[in-house]
């Protein structure tokens, strides 16, 4: 079970509409600059907003210019957003066993909680890892060795990582909460870890959302191996494959296999008020679909009184 120690929650934002339910957005693209994220998501009617700091089918990125910085955080306080957040590269891999690919992959974190510093995120979303055939406790450790190795680069921070649940696809671990609980307890300054949910991915591993009683059970087992404490973001995405396939495919809300049971108790959780939940759906033609997706979250919540 992850140590629950010290425990820095984000600040919920004001208002009584806003204390009421969680946050609503989806992920966004930053083509032409980090900034342009924060007008896409203004469009979409998002209070948060996800974005990669950069390509995620690449190693290298140019650094940040000042202007670059100086445009995104004038067009994030002009826009209303409650949060940011960010997603790491999908090339990283912190539990590989070929050395040169792990310090690879601990630059590119780092590197990626760097962007996150200067844009002042709270919080970088990063999948633990796969352990590509050396074995699972061998995966956890080396995954807990490159997240060491990213915190003491990094000391300070005020941006911390939130390590996703997975759906278990291929050798990927963080599939069940009690191997998170595992690399949570693994690393040295776990403090400084988060958890991100996403409900496919639970679905996908094992985790039944459908109805009342699964739903419980669901968070409860998570409480006992982490921590609902540490849950500081969600990923909302239905799912395109049936339950335990271990197969990590997003559908649009309502539309998979997950259905809208479960996301009516999700926006209606009082324990997850003020929390990010963002959509990783395909935005379709003008980004209809994730104004959709957005719309159907918004139409399940159901104010007290």
């Amino acid at each position: 079970m992850a140590s629950k120690g010290a425990s820095k929650k984000s600040s919920p934002p004001a208002g009584p509409a806003a204390a009421a339910r969680p946050l609503l957005g989806a992920h966004m693209s930053i083509a032409g600059g980090v900034s342009e994220a924060i007008g896409r998501a203004r469009t979409t009617g998002c209070e948060c907003v996800q974005i990669f700091t950069k390509s995620s089918r690449q190693w290298f990125a140019k650094p940040y210019t000042g202007d670059e910085v100086e445009a995104f955080k004038v067009a994030l306080g002009a826009s209303g957003l409650k949060m940011v957040i960010a997603h790491d590269s999908y090339l990283l891999n912190l539990g590989a066993p070929d050395e040169a690919l792990r310090k690879r992959s601990v630059g590119g974190l780092v590197d990626e909680l760097e962007r996150c510093e200067l844009l002042g995120l709270p919080y970088l979303i990063a999948h633990p890892g796969a352990h590509v055939g050396s074995g699972e406790e061998v995966g956890i450790k080396t995954i807990a060795k490159s997240i060491d190795e990213a915190h003491q680069r990094c000391a300070g921070f005020a941006t911390e990582v939130a390590l996703e649940i997975t759906a278990g696809q291929g050798s990927n671990l963080g599939y069940s909460f009690a191997q998170m609980g595992q690399i949570f307890d693994a690393v040295k300054e776990n403090e400084r870890l988060r958890l991100c949910f996403d409900t496919e991915h639970a679905f996908a591993a094992g985790y039944d959302l459908r109805d009342a009683e699964g739903y419980e059970r669901t968070f409860a087992e998570l409480d006992d191996q982490v921590g609902l404490e540490r849950l500081v973001a969600f990923h909302v995405n239905d799912s395109l494959k049936p339950f335990h396939s271990r197969v990590d495919r997003h559908q649009h809300i309502g539309k998979g296999f997950i259905g809208l049971d479960a996301f009516r108790r999700l926006v209606n959780d009082p324990r997850f008020a003020g929390v990010p939940m963002c959509l990783e759906t395909e935005p379709g033609p003008e980004m209809r679909e994730i104004v959709a997706d957005l719309e159907c979250l918004r139409g399940l919540f159901q104010p007290a009184g």
